[in-house]
């Protein structure tokens, strides 16, 4: 993929995530989100896993861990969900360490626990981003 094929593919994500939160509206489980939100995925046609259990890479053992991603679609950007009052720097970095566990080049941090959705995310990137090509 480019940077400009997953830039867009963020976008959509993101317009799929905010058509949830109007139907919806805040104040639900992070659980029912996700649900929703890989439906409305799916149903455009995207891939999409849900709760992938992430391996860890230490010196020279490799093993499955209990650190579970909450969607990862198209195999290239993760989103991961929260319904909670403010992100704090801790769900930052947890995202950005599961981008660079699993070597992904996108992530969204979407809190559901809001009046704006747009407002509220963050997309991330890293230095996988930086490697693909433009695609201008």
């Amino acid at each position: 993929m480019t940077q400009k094929e997953v830039t867009q593919l963020s976008y959509e994500i993101t317009g799929l995530a905010i058509a949830v939160h109007k139907t919806l509206g805040p104040g639900l489980l992070e659980s029912i989100y996700e649900r929703c939100l890989k439906y409305e995925l799916e149903s455009n046609g995207y891939d999409v896993k849900q709760q992938l259990t992430i391996k860890v890479e230490y010196k020279d053992i490799e093993f499955e861990s209990e650190l579970k991603i909450d969607l990862l679609v198209n195999d290239c950007v993760i989103v991961e969900l929260k319904t909670v009052e403010s992100i704090l720097p801790i769900h930052e970095a947890q995202l950005l360490t599961y981008m660079k566990l699993l070597r992904k080049p996108q992530g969204l941090l979407i809190n559901f626990n809001t009046t704006n959705i747009t407002k509220s995310m963050k997309p991330f990137v890293n230095e996988y981003f930086s490697h693909l090509c433009q695609g201008l």
